[in-house]
């Protein structure tokens, strides 16, 4: 088939623009150089680029089809994350304390690879295909609001995106119709107290005290006031408080996260956890501040594009290794896109235990098996031929 034929020559080429990146890894808004990069390599195969895209380091690659037809974005991530690259590799991270841990150093050379093969056919597409590298995905508010905000979806008719995912063997792919990733909500908890001598608590109040009561009545929002049939987390990820043994603390900081995957629930949490603070705290004497920052909303599939991966992906990896795969808690602000128009959020397998491809998302020793990219790119491609339709 031409078109595996084709990926499979430039595999090679993404390998190497892949591990370029690895080697030189840029934290969220800051990903000048990635930017630089990538605007460059689209520019050498004659697209339309623009660039600081969304007031940021976005970049638009624009591809003009030889026939009408319909317009298809496709998009990946390119920032890094705070994390000190452990592997011993010739393409570990030479950027202290920065690393490419979740994969998108692949997103973004699997993307060029792909646009390189659509302008290798450009006469042969039908519509228009819009190539969106999106910085920011780490970091909340994100990047994708901006580049929405910048114009790269006016006039698209479906977008898609793929993970690449270690926690799948490579060689496989999932997706999932519906809900799919779930929103990710922040909040931090201020109570304040009456500080004084460890020795004469009646005359304090005790904010340590009502933090640890507060963290044992959040964890009654799931279980007692969300149905449970719809998956939430709550999680309390610090208690902060007081500064000697013998000192009653004045102050008491808790923080934590919540996952859930539809917003009537959202909205039910984030009502609980205000009250429940301010009844908790009240009830010993103290007062409770509530900061909480809306996150990433749930990631939500259109059922129609969902069944396309499932009608294109078995032809790419084979029918067994294609699976419809269960809601997973992380987030990932490729929503906000299947917010505006349709598409499909789509796993590629990476997983591989011969190349220690072991380590989860986010370690200092994650790694991927490269061959993922290749099926990842073909997935892309299959995706956008099938919905211009060409023969």
């Amino acid at each position: 088939m031409r078109e595996e034929a084709l990926l499979t020559a430039l595999h090679p080429q993404m390998v190497q623009w892949r591990r370029y990146l690895h080697r030189h890894p840029e934290l969220s808004y800051q990903e000048e150089n990635t930017s630089r990069f990538v605007a460059d390599k689209l520019r050498g195969l004659g697209l339309e680029v623009s660039v600081q895209v969304g007031g940021g380091h976005g970049v638009l690659g624009i591809l003009k089809g030889g026939k009408p037809g319909k317009t298809v974005a496709l998009r990946a991530d390119m920032d890094a994350l705070p994390i000190q690259d452990e592997k011993s590799c010739e393409y570990s991270s030479e950027v202290p304390g920065v690393m490419h841990a979740c994969g998108h150093d692949g997103h973004t050379a699997t993307l060029l690879g792909v646009a390189s093969y659509f302008c290798k056919r450009q006469h042969e597409v039908e519509g228009e295909i819009r190539f969106i590298f999106q910085p920011a995905e780490e970091v909340c508010p994100g990047g994708a609001r901006g580049m929405i905000e910048a114009g790269v979806l006016e006039g698209a008719d479906v977008i898609y995106g793929v993970h690449l995912w270690t926690p799948f063997a490579a060689g496989g792919a999932a997706s999932a119709p519906g809900p799919l990733m779930a929103a990710a909500d922040e909040f931090f908890i201020d109570i304040q107290g009456k500080g004084g001598h460890g020795g004469m608590p009646h005359a304090t109040v005790d904010a340590v005290v009502a933090g640890a009561a507060l963290v044992m009545q959040l964890q009654s929002i799931v279980s007692r006031t969300v149905d449970p049939l719809k998956p939430a987390v709550v999680t309390i990820g610090t208690i902060q408080g007081g500064s000697a043994q013998n000192v009653i603390a004045e102050s008491c900081r808790i923080t934590g996260t919540v996952r859930t995957f539809d917003e009537e629930t959202r909205e039910l949490i984030r009502g609980r956890i205000e009250e429940i603070s301010h009844a908790t705290a009240q009830a010993y004497g103290a007062a409770a501040k509530i900061q909480y920052m809306m996150g990433y909303p749930p990631l939500v599939n259109d059922d129609g594009e969902t069944e396309r991966f499932f009608r294109e992906a078995p032809g790419i990896f084979g029918a067994d290794q294609v699976i419809r795969c269960d809601k997973i808690m992380p987030a990932e602000d490729f929503s906000y896109y299947l917010q505006k128009i349709p598409g499909c959020f789509m796993f590629v397998g990476a997983g591989n235990e011969s190349l220690q491809a072991v380590y989860p998302h986010h370690h200092p020793r994650f790694d991927f098996d490269e061959s993922a990219m290749l099926g990842a790119a073909k997935l892309l491609v299959a995706m956008t031929q099938s919905y211009q339709g060409w023969e």
